[in-house]
């Protein structure tokens, strides 16, 4: 697709579409808007005392979201929240879309019955979100105080009255930027601005890097092994995110065509994503593996059970919170695989239409052949997750660098971009071909 779009635009192309240079602007524009909130502290926090605590949790959990939130949560600003309690509501609502049957009837309504279920979602974020902001404003400075440094309140028992309203206004704020991004500007807004907040928080990693180089802590050789690392991280990817497994299927010779003839038999293909989850097993794993470390973190209790749990998932990278990591990504990854494709309903639709496949019955035989092929290239796509997820944090232990690199963030960023260039591309071919219909309308009008 990159290599496309170079061949057939050059800067001319941009000029002349008026639509997409707006667009782009107006892209520019709200992630500027998004980076500069990012900075506005909460009233009634210290900040120097955030940061000395995020820099000790450098390479655990919490240094996953601060990646994901843009470096927001170490600076405990009015976007600690970020855009994940949106993300895990959406997530939430779309599942429920596929299992209950008044969802069901509202995802099968058209427009109107998806303009209610974004209402669920919004309603459900702002549920999320107030838990989650109550949690960090009461929990927070007993947890910072376990690692022995001072309450980085300095306005008491008044912080959650002023801050659970300031995290729950700022998520809601951010949620409606990137409805206006999608709306008005290039891209997915909530994609856009997760992938903003990744690649801001990208500079600061390599910058301690490069300390602990120039200071003698790290080998000079280092930084070209990560370099490796990286780019075989972002060239497997963007494999396995366009790998498709293609079905072929035919429609009968002498089917009727849509303009009253008889047309020739087709074949065509159905295809189907090795990859067909995306992003979301490793952030639902996420998730799920993060509550009760972060229960367990708010917890008084220092001994028996409760704190060998705790030590079990605060310990990052280690053997036991691998495992859980992976078991719940393979889990998640054939859970909403089966979710978001009904091969019942496909193979049903098929029939309809006339089509079949070679060499399997029409209906029922055709819906078992998809469940075959999905199982099996699903059981591929959750390898390559685990992998995806799983590497970076042990290639990070290994070799001790004191930075969080992400699998996740990593395929968020690949797949933002794909999707982004390839938005670019359809933009200005469709500026190409309405240039050549006007020329050629021209000249009809001189003839």
């Amino acid at each position: 697709m990159a290599n496309n779009l170079l061949k057939n635009i050059n800067l001319s192309s941009f000029s002349k579409s008026d639509e997409l240079v707006k667009r782009i602007f107006f892209s520019l524009f709200a992630l500027f808007v998004f980076r500069f909130c990012a900075y506005i502290p909460i009233p009634g926090i210290d900040a120097n005392i955030i940061a000395d605590f995020m820099q000790r949790q450098s390479k655990g959990i919490l240094a996953m979201f601060d990646m994901f939130t843009g470096g927001s949560l170490g600076r405990m600003s009015v976007l600690t929240l970020g855009l994940m309690p949106y993300i895990s509501a959406s997530i939430i609502v779309q599942i429920m879309s596929y299992a209950t049957p008044s969802l069901i009837a509202l995802r099968k309504d058209g427009a109107s019955g998806r303009k209610k279920l974004n209402q669920y979602t919004r309603y459900l974020t702002i549920v999320i979100c107030a838990i989650q902001a109550y949690g960090i404003c009461v929990g927070m400075p007993y947890f910072v105080s376990k690692f022995g440094l001072p309450n980085p309140v300095m306005i008491g028992s008044m912080f959650p009255v002023i801050g659970v309203p300031t995290l729950v206004g700022s998520t809601m704020f951010l949620m409606w930027l990137g409805e206006q991004i999608t709306a008005r500007g290039l891209g997915n807004g909530v994609s856009l601005l997760i992938f903003a907040g990744i690649v801001a928080h990208m500079p600061s990693g390599l910058g301690r890097i490069f300390a602990m180089i120039r200071s003698g802590a790290l080998p000079s050789w280092i930084i070209f092994v990560i370099a490796v690392f990286v780019i075989a991280l972002v060239a497997l990817i963007v494999f396995f995110e366009k790998a498709q497994r293609r079905v072929k299927f035919m429609y009968p010779s002498k089917r009727a065509s849509g303009q009253g003839g008889l047309s020739s038999g087709e074949s065509t293909h159905l295809p189907l994503k090795i990859n067909a989850s995306g992003v979301i097993p490793p952030i639902f794993a996420g998730s799920l593996i993060s509550l009760p470390m972060t229960v367990l973190s708010f917890s008084k209790s220092e001994d028996g059970v409760m704190a060998k749990i705790m030590n079990i998932f605060t310990m990052h990278g280690g053997l036991w919170y691998n495992l859980i990591f992976a078991a719940l990504i393979v889990f998640f990854a054939f859970f909403y695989t089966a979710i978001v494709f009904n091969s019942e309903e496909t193979a049903d639709n098929l029939k309809k239409s006339g089509g079949f496949v070679p060499g399997v019955r029409p209906g029922v035989h055709t819906s078992d052949y998809f469940d075959y092929i999905l199982t099996r290239i699903t059981v591929v796509g959750s390898i390559y997750l685990v992998a995806i997820c799983i590497l970076p944090q042990m290639f990070v232990q290994k070799l001790n660098i004191p930075v969080y690199l992400s699998g996740t963030s990593v395929l968020i960023v690949v797949s933002v971009a794909i999707d982004t260039v390839t938005r670019i591309y359809t933009y200005v071919i469709s500026q190409q071909y309405s240039g050549l219909l006007r020329k050629h309308n021209r000249r009809l009008e001189r003839k």
